[in-house]
């Protein structure tokens, strides 16, 4: 196996950068996402996990689970290369036993910078190194450190979160962990009349993750993504492996529930999805090579435990299928909790556009890898840990 990289790499250049696309009025999106795992010494086979986003959008209006956030202004780029951007802090954090969400939801406004901006403390040389720091009573920043040798995240729970039993404070260091998990790749597309996505990610690291005084070992994903372009229904999921390997799909579709306005997990008319297209990856360590899918087929059904949310909303399982013709990954996986966000934005006539958007930490059921080289299953691995997304709705 590889050795454990001391610096994460790739081209950083842009990471700090919001204007790699020109904004569209109502379709812009920014967003900095991170997930920490970390296993669960208490269920083998499940992990703790802290999600936090750092989000602006175009918008003159939009209700983010039940709050109503209008910017009353816009993105400004000094002449610098930093940004000033009105937007929101949002994160959930699940326990082991209970999801604390919303963990955090600020409406703030943040700078973005990089090391090369006059705000930054000492000199870089714009190679990754910057940071998005909301202006908020509390540190909630997260960034890449000089010689991209780590990434850090600060959070601090909202009033009401805490009331409940969360967790009042969170900090991170994030490493690399190897190769190609550890490199970040950069997907870039235009499609037309300047919609498109742009997307940086860095999609195995280790963590370590202090809770309130408590050290807790574990493993990170990180994403920067800006999208223009309507949200349409999708399946994505990630799954770290013990052994560093790295797997994910997407499965972007039209389906009835594209038309849906709420966020009730299960209806009957949820049977019919027709992808727009299919993807995966596989950073697989023990081959020492990556596979790319362009085939991906997932398959959603009820939990086979009765497992619910914390509504008393059945909670489900997934089939997941990723090929090429040289190697296949089947894996079935139970969601054990849900993290949930509602998106409702004004828009032309009176209308008003919905987006569900559910994130599920899950368990692996079962797991088969076939390539040249044999089969692998489950009880190969000592442990494999993810979240599965699923959402629903045409925000417009």
């Amino acid at each position: 196996m590889q050795e454990m990289p001391t610096r994460f790499e790739g081209d950083f250049s842009s990471l700090w950068r919001l204007d790699v696309m020109p904004p569209i009025h109502r379709l812009s999106w920014w967003w900095y996402w991170v997930i920490v795992l970390v296993p669960d010494p208490d269920r083998p086979g499940r992990s703790r996990q802290l999600m936090t986003l750092w989000s602006t959008k175009e918008t003159d209006a939009v209700r983010v689970s039940g709050h109503w956030w209008e910017p009353g202004s816009r993105m400004h780029k000094d002449d610098h290369g930093g940004f000033v951007i009105p937007g929101m802090v949002c994160a959930w954090w699940f326990d082991g036993e209970v999801m604390h969400e919303p963990l955090t939801m600020r409406e703030c406004r943040m700078a973005v910078v990089s090391d090369e901006h006059p705000l930054w403390p000492g000199s870089g040389d714009g190679k990754g190194a910057g940071a998005v720091v909301p202006i908020d009573r509390e540190d909630l920043s997260m960034g890449m450190k000089p010689g991209n040798e780590s990434m850090w995240l600060s959070l601090s729970s909202d009033r009401e979160a805490r009331s409940g039993g969360a967790p009042s404070s969170f900090e991170a260091i994030l490493t690399p962990w190897w190769g190609p998990p550890s490199e970040l790749t950069y997907k870039n597309n235009n499609i037309a009349m300047g919609m498109g996505y742009d997307i940086l990610r860095l999609q195995g690291m280790k963590s370590r993750l202090v809770v309130d005084g408590e050290e807790l070992e574990g493993t990170a994903y990180f994403q920067k993504v800006t999208v223009q372009a309507p949200s349409v229904p999708w399946f994505w999921g990630m799954v770290h492996f013990d052994d560093g390997s790295y797997l994910d799909w997407f499965m972007p579709h039209i389906t009835p529930l594209s038309t849906a306005k709420d966020d009730r997990p299960w209806r009957k008319r949820d049977t019919t999805r027709i992808p727009l297209r299919t993807a995966g990856v596989f950073h697989d360590r023990r081959r020492g090579r990556t596979e790319e899918f362009d085939n991906c087929e997932v398959e959603l059904t009820k939990s086979d435990r009765g497992l619910v949310d914390s509504q008393g909303n059945p909670l489900p399982n997934f089939a997941i299928r990723v090929w090429n013709e040289r190697t296949s990954v089947s894996m079935s996986i139970r969601a054990f909790s849900r993290a949930r966000w509602t998106f409702d934005q004004p828009t032309r006539g009176g209308l008003v556009s919905h987006l569900t958007y559910n994130e599920y930490p899950f368990e692996v059921c079962s797991l088969e890898i076939n390539d040249e080289h044999g089969s692998r299953q489950l009880s190969d691995y000592e442990w494999l840990h993810g979240n599965a997304e699923h959402s629903w709705g045409f925000l417009h």
